[in-house]
């Protein structure tokens, strides 16, 4: 499942690299806007007449894309970084599926420790009734609860959590790699 992901996020780094330097922040408005200026895009990589291209910088996709990847001053993430420095890698290794293979596994790990950062955390599956389960004469029924106890394990649980630090991650903004500009690339689709 990672391996195939991150073969889909190499490919849609090599499809947008560059994308940056055609992106237009417009001020008018309260709100700034970003917007994508797709014929320079196009026009410097060569691939105006590139039907499948336009296609999908017209789709609604795209557009979602560019309104949450634009802002200069965001979290940055894999893909950020995939299309600011690996353009040369991604490059060299047209040519040479082995490191080709080594890379997408590369990422694929990178994948899994973004999705699972504790990996000693494992969830257990329960176990669905079998058939016919609630027939059965023999389950006992289920115990009462001492709302005492039950107090007392919310106290104690209250009185760790405000001595620990928060246990969700913050996610820290940072000012996104533009990248090399579009100009270098010149894909033949």
């Amino acid at each position: 499942d990672k391996e195939v992901r991150a073969i889909f996020l190499r490919l849609f780094a090599q499809l947008f690299q560059g994308y940056r330097s055609c992106l237009q922040l417009i001020r008018i408005h309260a709100e700034p806007v970003i917007h994508f200026h797709k014929a320079a895009f196009l026009g410097q990589r060569g691939l105006i007449e590139n039907d499948f291209l336009t296609k999908v910088l017209n789709g609604m996709a795209f557009a979602g894309f560019v309104s949450e990847r634009g802002p200069p001053f965001r979290t940055c993430d894999l893909f950020d970084e995939l299309v600011a420095f690996e353009v040369e890698r991604i490059k060299a290794e047209e040519g040479n599926p082995p490191k080709m293979i080594k890379h997408v596994r590369e990422l694929a790990e990178q994948l899994f420790k973004n999705e699972n950062p504790n990996p000693h955390i494992a969830f257990q599956k329960v176990p669905r009734p079998t058939e016919g389960s609630h027939l059965r004469v023999h389950i006992l029924p289920f115990p009462r609860i001492n709302e005492c106890r039950v107090q007392e394990l919310l106290q104690e649980g209250l009185a760790r959590s405000q001595g620990a630090p928060p246990a969700t991650r913050g996610d820290k903004k940072c000012v996104v790699p533009a990248g090399p500009p579009v100009g270098m690339f010149t894909v033949s689709l």
